[in-house]
């Protein structure tokens, strides 16, 4: 498996599956924040990964 297979990939049409648990892990890890924080970041904004990065940056 390459590295770039291993992370997902962070692009402005990305999306988190909130309904996986490794998937959030991962997105959890990459933006530097908790489980709990990245759900209630996408009940908030959604599941896009740009949106959901910018409102953590708030």
């Amino acid at each position: 498996m390459s590295p770039s297979a291993a992370s997902p990939q962070i692009s402005a049409n990305a999306h988190i599956d909130i309904y996986d648990h490794a998937s959030r892990a991962r997105w959890a890890e990459l933006l530097g924040v908790t489980d709990e924080r990245l759900r209630k970041a996408v009940r908030i904004v959604g599941t896009r990964v740009s949106s959901v990065s910018a409102y953590l940056s708030k």
